[in-house]
């Protein structure tokens, strides 16, 4: 089995928390990961939005562009404006070659509002969840025809947060619809990783392998602490520093066939937690367990020729 490793650029600069970035271009984001060993990189802010400028530094770098976050608002919004949206991102990721857009659901969220205590996540009733899963669907399916799949990331203090939320999408949702399996978040929402890679690995297309610490996760206050509060005070981190069992998790993978990227994301201060070093600790952790579950990790960054 064949595996790629990837990281997101968060750990250098984090959108929702500027205080929580380092002060690096991205071509040293690049060249960091790609030092650790990594050869892919998720996109961030400060990537280009256009194939012309971003190849080259790609290029330069020899990584490529495993990915990237897409804000949808399907829950409180049209499919038309989705989709005028995301229609430019497409046309990127097709020309620099990315595997997939991750679709993850703002509509109602709390996870980028520090005033919000987690407690006050939004909530989708039965036939809420049943309509708001067919309409990402049909976004899904259209993505692919334009030829870009999606990956639907289930997300804390967003209306996808819980292990029960997330079977209740998958099971209203189609196939035209693949998921971001996320071992950080759903551990964080007090979910079992493998119960639901189990559960839903027919329809993984991509993984984050984000690491939580449980003493900081466990001693929140989740009626007066929000989401971004829980990240300022090192929620997550990545394999190998952290509380989750990655080696189990990367086998439950491997039993069910992935192939694909791991892509670590793990938004930290980078004056705590400097990102080349935690760069070199989460390769190092991920190639001890994916060498163990019988992965290959493939090493080519950036296509030659």
């Amino acid at each position: 089995m064949k595996a790629k490793l990837g990281m997101s650029p968060i750990a250098w600069w984090n959108d929702d928390l500027p205080e929580l970035s380092d002060d690096v271009s991205l071509e040293e984001c690049l060249r960091q990961s790609r030092s650790a060993g990594f050869t892919g990189m998720e996109q961030g802010r400060r990537f280009p939005s256009n194939p012309e400028e971003m190849l080259p530094i790609l290029r330069a770098a020899d990584v490529t562009l495993c990915g990237g976050w897409f804000s949808g608002t399907l829950v409180n919004e049209e499919l038309a404006a989705n989709k005028d949206r995301i229609a430019p991102m497409i046309e990127l990721f097709k020309a620099v070659s990315a595997p997939c857009i991750v679709y993850g659901e703002v509509g109602r969220s709390i996870q980028g509002d520090r005033s919000k205590p987690l407690a006050t996540k939004p909530r989708l009733a039965e036939d809420e969840m049943k309509a708001y899963a067919r309409r990402v669907t049909e976004f899904g399916e259209w993505c692919a025809d334009q030829g870009m799949p999606l990956s639907y990331h289930h997300h804390m203090a967003a209306v996808v947060e819980t292990e029960p939320e997330l079977d209740a999408f998958m099971r209203n949702s189609g196939e035209g619809i693949p998921l971001l399996l996320d071992a950080g978040h759903l551990a964080f929402a007090g979910g079992d990783v493998l119960r639901a890679i189990d559960n839903h690995h027919a329809r993984i297309n991509h993984v984050h392998v984000k690491d939580i610490r449980q003493s900081v996760v466990d001693g929140l206050d989740r009626s007066r602490q929000s989401f971004l509060d829980a990240v300022a005070l090192g929620a997550f981190t990545v394999p190998g520093d952290g509380s989750l069992d990655f080696g189990a998790i990367v086998q439950r993978f491997a039993d069910h066939g992935y192939e694909g990227w791991f892509v670590v994301e793990a938004e930290q201060d980078p004056r705590k937690a400097p990102p080349q070093k935690m760069a070199e600790i989460g390769h190092a952790e991920l190639m001890r367990v994916m060498t163990a579950a019988g992965y290959t990790v493939e090493t080519e960054g950036f296509p030659k020729g």
